[in-house]
């Protein structure tokens, strides 16, 4: 999952040793030292800093590789492939690689390890974010970083029109209608239009409608009375109250401009992307700004709540017991607790139920996210191998019902598209 925002702080890759240098085809196993591979992230930053603390207490020394994004793909693409055990931990996208590393074991079987610590508790852990974390009913990784879908709202422009804060989709289009239309010039709702960008936070809509991407028997649903209605809501939305000859390809970025710029009463999006819309710096309405859990549909209110980070062990590692210590360390209470207030939303459900935990987020978004994680689904995008083909296929509908098209006609034809390429994703 590709969030940019947070992962453009360091543009280049960046290997870090700690305490030795690399120890090229020595087994790290014999000369106690850990390899770990990590993602440019806020939460890399703050893990690296505390790393001292691990090595001394456990008298191991950390060799750790940093890179951007993309090369992070591209080495793990180049050296799992081959086998190599010159990795203990990575750092890994459980929706966007899971189901390929795991399906190719390239990450070891985790579920005896996550059940031998009682004070590390594997049960703390939200069940949607460990649901994508696990493979065949193994558990391959455990989820360091979290987000779900929340809906932005502008609380001035509700309170002037009398309007509550809708808990309903239904309530959700009759306030985007009356708000904006006593606003000239202010869309009701703004939300990401691209076929591929917009499917994660479509697929909040589709699951409270009661629908999914795939079946429980594994087969495309796209064409479900539910999957259709979703479809037509989320796109009837944009068409019907969102900006003006609204765009077909926006992402995140011009979606949020239009909402911090002031030209849209409700946006949904995922909570990790907050500061955008409460940074006086960034946004005009940063005081304005309120936010509350996603309206529910006819199936309740059920956004996504999924881990866009995990750590995994790489099967292959001669050291998998001590790589287990890292990922035992870096994913504590504490760890958790101490990457939370630095703004790195955690899986764990005990962080969140502490004060501390919440201390440095806007309140109203603590109670949303709160909500939203524990009624939260653990997948925003269809769980295959080919996640970006995929993402094409599904959100084609979604184009067609914001341009005011057969919406459901759409989705028959993607749902025979969908079909023909979960035979063949294997």
């Amino acid at each position: 999952m590709k969030r940019r925002s947070v992962l453009q702080l360091l543009a280049v890759a960046v290997v870090v040793p700690f305490g030795v240098a690399a120890c090229g085809g020595t087994d790290s196993k014999a000369t106690g030292t850990l390899r770990v591979t990590l993602a440019n992230h806020v939460w890399t930053e703050g893990i690296k800093a505390a790393i001292p603390e691990f090595e001394k207490d456990s008298g191991l020394k950390v060799e750790l590789t940093q890179l951007g994004e993309d090369q992070l793909s591209d080495q793990y693409n180049v050296k799992l492939n081959a086998g190599t055990n010159e990795i203990d931990v990575m750092m890994y996208r459980p929706l966007q690689e899971g189901k390929l590393f795991a399906k190719n074991k390239y990450l070891a079987d985790l579920s005896s390890n996550v059940k031998s610590d009682a004070a590390w508790d594997w049960a703390d852990f939200q069940k949607g974010p460990v649901s994508s974390t696990t493979f065949e009913n193994k558990v391959v990784g455990v989820p360091i970083i979290t987000e779900r879908e929340v809906l932005y709202y502008r609380k001035d422009l509700l309170e002037a029109a009398g309007v509550a804060v809708p808990k309903t989709m239904e309530e959700l289009e009759a306030a985007a209608k009356k708000v904006s239309a006593a606003n000239k010039g202010v869309a009701g709702f703004v939300a990401r239009t691209n076929k591929s960008a917009a499917v994660t936070q479509f697929s909040s809509f589709l699951y409270s409608f009661g629908g999914d991407f795939i079946d429980g028997s594994g087969k495309a649903s796209l064409d479900t009375p539910e999957a259709k209605a979703a479809y037509a809501f989320y796109g009837g939305l944009l068409h019907n109250h969102g900006p003006a000859n609204v765009s077909t390809d926006m992402s995140w970025p011009e979606a949020m401009a239009i909402f911090t710029q002031g030209n849209a009463v409700f946006y949904t999006e995922a909570d990790s992307l907050y500061k955008n819309a409460t940074d006086t710096a960034k946004s005009k309405v940063a005081d304005k700004v309120g936010f509350a859990a996603l309206p529910a549909g006819p199936a309740g209110s059920k956004p996504y709540n999924v881990p866009s980070w995990a750590l995994g062990i790489n099967d292959a590692s001669g050291n998998k017991d001590n790589a287990w210590k890292f990922i035992q360390w870096a994913t504590s209470k504490a760890r958790t607790l101490a990457a939370q207030k630095a703004g790195v939303p955690g899986p764990r459900s005990s962080v969140w139920a502490d004060p501390a935990g919440t201390s440095t987020y806007p309140k109203d978004l603590g109670e949303a996210i709160a909500f939203s994680a524990e009624h939260g689904i653990g997948h925003d995008r269809p769980l295959v191998i080919a996640v970006a083909k995929a993402r094409e296929i599904v959100g084609e509908p979604i184009v067609t019902a914001i341009t005011g098209g057969d919406s459901a006609g759409a989705a028959a034809t993607a749902n025979t598209a969908f079909q023909k390429f979960l035979d063949t994703d294997k």
